[in-house]
Formats: C-alpha cells, sequence, structure tokens
C-alpha cells in the first residue's frame, strides 16, 4: 500500500524531494506557503528573493537520478556555461579583465535562473498522477508522533483573514521549507536539537544588466564576473535571454553610509570599474540601488536532520549557507539524492535510513557551510594576489601531469565531483601540508643540485639527479594521499 509523504516547501529542493517521492509510487502532497511562481504576478517577487545559480555535478547529478530523464534535460537546457571567474579591478590606474579557469580539464559551472530550474519541475510534477500541489498553505503545526499536520489555506476566495485551518494525516513529512523552516521548528519540540544561527556582516542588492543596444551580451558570457574590493564585492552571472544577473555584497555599515550620503554611482566607479555606465546607466543604478531589498546572509547549523521515521529536513532547512561557493542549491539537491538512497536502503526501517542520513549528512553539510564563509575572502580578495594564482597553477599542473597522484584543487572537488564535502576538506588539508612541504624540498633540491654538479661534475648528472628528485616526490605525494 502506498504510503502518504507530504513534502513542505515547494522550491527547488522540495519539489525535488517530491519527483524522488513519487516515482518510488507514494502518494504525494506539496504545501507551499506562497502562490504559484508560474503565475506571472508573482514572479518580480521572485527576482529580488533569489540570488542567480550555478548549477554544479552534485546538483546535476541528484536531477539525473531521478528515475525521469526529461527533467535533467530540460533543466540543462536553460542553463548557460561558465568556464570561469573574470577577474576586473584596476592595475597601475588601468582597467583590467584577467580571466581565471575553473577547471585544468575545462570544466564548466552552468548559470540557471532559480525561478526557471523550479518552474521546470512544478510542471513534471503536476504531469504526476499521484501528486497534488497546494499553494498558499501555511504550516501551522505537526505532531510527529501521531503523524498529523495543521495548515492554514490562504486564497484569495477565502472569507476568513486568519486563513482556513484543517488537518492533514500523514506518513512521512519532508520539511524543504527554507532557513526560517516551520518543520524544522515543531522538530525541535520532538526531539533536543543542537542549533547555530548567524547572520554575517553583509547584505546583498541585486541588479540586472540588460542587452547592449545590438541585442547580445555587454559582457563575455561565458563567465562568472566578480570586481573583488575585500570588504564589498561586485558579481554578474549571464542569462540566457542575453542579460545578467548582478550581486552588490557590501557591509551592513558600507550600505547604512551609501544610504546616506545617496552616493551610489561614485562609489561603484571608486570601486568597481566598467560598470557604469557601460552595464548599466547612472539612472538605472540608482533605481535599483533603491529599490531592491538590501537583504541579509544566514548561516544555520542544526542536527538532527531527523525524528523518529516520520520526520526529516532538508536543503536551507537543515543548511542555510552563504553563496559564496555556489552551493547552497547544489547541496539541497544532493540532500535529495543521499536521503533517498538510504531509504532505498532500508526499505521496511525508514527510521534507521534516516538515522543514517542524518550521521552521513550533517559533517558534509557543516564543512560545506564552512568552506562557504572562507570562500568569500578568495572571491573578494585572493583572486587578485599572485601567491594565490601561483598555487593553483601548481595544484592543477600536478593535476594534469600527475593525475596518478590523485591531486586536485579543493574548488574542483567540492564542484566537479561528487565526493563527500568532508572528504574534500580532508584531502585539500593533506595537500596544504604536502604543498607547504613542497617549498622547502625544492629549496632543498636546489642546493642539493648544485652539491651533485660540484661533486661529480657535468649537467647531464644534475639533470637525472633531478628526475629522480622529482619521481621520489611524485612517490611521496601519492604515499601521503592515499598511505
Amino acid at each position: 500500500m502506498p504510503e502518504k509523504v507530504v513534502v513542505v516547501g515547494a522550491g527547488p529542493v522540495g519539489s525535488l524531494a517530491a519527483v524522488y517521492a513519487a516515482v518510488r509510487g507514494h502518494e504525494v502532497e506539496i504545501y507551499e506557503l506562497r502562490p504559484d511562481l508560474r503565475d506571472p504576478s508573482t514572479t518580480p517577487l521572485n527576482f529580488t528573493k533569489s540570488i542567480n545559480l550555478a548549477l554544479s555535478e552534485r546538483g546535476i547529478n541528484s536531477l539525473r537520478q531521478t528515475r525521469i530523464s526529461e527533467i535533467a534535460d530540460a533543466v540543462l537546457s536553460k542553463t548557460f556555461p561558465m568556464h570561469g571567474r573574470m577577474i576586473h579591478m584596476r592595475k597601475q590606474g588601468q582597467y583590467t579583465r584577467e580571466p581565471q579557469l575553473y577547471d585544468a580539464r575545462g570544466k564548466s559551472l552552468l548559470a540557471t535562473d532559480r525561478t526557471a530550474l523550479n518552474k521546470t519541475l512544478l510542471d513534471h510534477l503536476e504531469a504526476l498522477p499521484n501528486v497534488k500541489i497546494f499553494f498558499s498553505h501555511k504550516l501551522v503545526g505537526v505532531d510527529f508522533r501521531k503523524r498529523l499536520a495543521w495548515f492554514e489555506r490562504h486564497l484569495s476566495t477565502d472569507n476568513d483573514a486568519r486563513g482556513t485551518e484543517f488537518e492533514v494525516p500523514f506518513d512521512f513529512m519532508i520539511g524543504a521549507d527554507g532557513a526560517h523552516s516551520a518543520v524544522r521548528y515543531h522538530i525541535m519540540k520532538f526531539v533536543p536539537m543542537a542549533y547555530q544561527q548567524e547572520y554575517i556582516d553583509k547584505l546583498w542588492c541585486q541588479f540586472h544588466i540588460p542587452p547592449s543596444s545590438s541585442g547580445g551580451f555587454r559582457l563575455p558570457p561565458n563567465y562568472l564576473h566578480i570586481w573583488p574590493q575585500d570588504e564589498s564585492m561586485f558579481i554578474a552571472l549571464p542569462n540566457l535571454d542575453k542579460t545578467f544577473t548582478a550581486t552588490l555584497f557590501l557591509t551592513r555599515s558600507g550600505f547604512e553610509e551609501l544610504d546616506r550620503s545617496g552616493k551610489v554611482v561614485e562609489y561603484f566607479n571608486a570601486k568597481f570599474p566598467g560598470v557604469v555606465p557601460d552595464l548599466v546607466t547612472e539612472d538605472g543604478l540608482k533605481k535599483q540601488y533603491s529599490t531592491n531589498a538590501h537583504l541579509p546572509l544566514i548561516t544555520i547549523k542544526c542536527s538532527p536532520y531527523h525524528f523518529g521515521s516520520s520526520g526529516v529536513i532538508v536543503g536551507d532547512a537543515a543548511h542555510a549557507m552563504v553563496p559564496f561557493y555556489g552551493q547552497g542549491m547544489n547541496a539541497g539537491l544532493e540532500d535529495v539524492r543521499v536521503l533517498f538512497e538510504f531509504l532505498d536502503k532500508y526499505p521496511s526501517n525508514r527510521a534507521a535510513a534516516l538515522e543514517g542520513y542524518t550521521k552521513e549528512r550533517t559533517p558534509d553539510a557543516q564543512t560545506i557551510n564552512d568552506l562557504a564563509l572562507r570562500n568569500y575572502r578568495e572571491m573578494a580578495t585572493d583572486v587578485k594576489r599572485p601567491l594565490y594564482r601561483v598555487r593553483k597553477w601548481i595544484e592543477e599542473t600536478l593535476d594534469l601531469y600527475l593525475p596518478a597522484v590523485g591531486w586536485a584543487t579543493q574548488y574542483s572537488r567540492v564542484t566537479f565531483s561528487n565526493m563527500r564535502y568532508s572528504e574534500v576538506q580532508q584531502r585539500s588539508q593533506r595537500q596544504a601540508r604536502i604543498l607547504n612541504g613542497l617549498v622547502g624540498m625544492i629549496f632543498g633540491g636546489v642546493i642539493f643540485s648544485g652539491f651533485i654538479f660540484v661533486r661529480l661534475g657535468g649537467l647531464q648528472r644534475v639533470k637525472i639527479g633531478v628526475l629522480r628528485g622529482m619521481c621520489w616526490v611524485a612517490r611521496g605525494l601519492h604515499g601521503v594521499m592515499y598511505g
């Protein structure tokens, strides 16, 4: 007999969870607080509430594992490849652009619009006979022992301003209702949950960059564009319609100062060369700055993610993170894949499945949460520094020319693999220790080569010694990585 699965939240993560549940034969009901985002009247609201997304391997893999191949194909058809970062800055007083590829092997991120991705998933859900979607429904209570939930319906046809409350029985509830999750709040009443929340000292404001007068892109399209300024940063991601979605990140005090002074154009001219008037007019910049909300960035960690066999949280409800690694949505989509892998592994013992999911996913989610916080420094500061570029070149060279060593950059493993986040961090820490040691080894190698030259004579013998040394280094790297 099919079970009744209630999914709270119809964003990308909740919609994907509903697909996974539906293809396994469950009766699925989705309850979403907001109106249907496919209604044109609600789309402008969503525009100001979500930073443009970068879809990477983890998200793509989770879409491909739905058992409905058309879903991944439909989503990927509405994406735009970004081969790397384009760094915009001034060098010796001159405005320059400097490309930095994401991956030595040419892998790319895919820029995607959150609303377009969400619409694709919702359209496929509506075509499934065992799925019902309820918009404008607010979760107001859950008893996870009795498996009962209470919702308030807020439709334009309802006479009661408070909404019409009704009861919904369920076998299993999945909470995908965002950082301020009602499902998480109610799970806390049934299980002692460790919970940590922090608003970082950065706000964000979104901007729209239109196509050029000729109808093309105003910037090279296959890049994530970054204007790094340490305490502030401006980024722009391409869209299929030749526009860019751009975001200003700035400290709270920085926004307050701009609000008081009104010198938004002057600030952009000083910090972000080439934006005004090449990308946005002065009037357009001032209007968007004053009209679009200046929103906070929250980071949340909690554990456990479940109660018994009746409820679980995924995505931002479990681990909201800042957007600087581009992994928030990808991690949420991966949550769904991992969750259902455990449910498939324990088909007759959902409590064991949820216990396994929490045990595996918590360290991974907390790791990427921390990495996302740290990655602001890389995007806003490190990308400008020669030492960062040298380190990146060394790591990518080792990846390309000594593949047996199993070397890769942390960014590449996070973005272009499905390796657990916690394992990525462990390998990156090992590599950092090795790289620090290599500096000493290289210095020692120079002295040793000079010694060989003097004692044994001949350049040929020096070359042989250096080659042997490189072999010893490679073997040593392999031993440290895998020994």
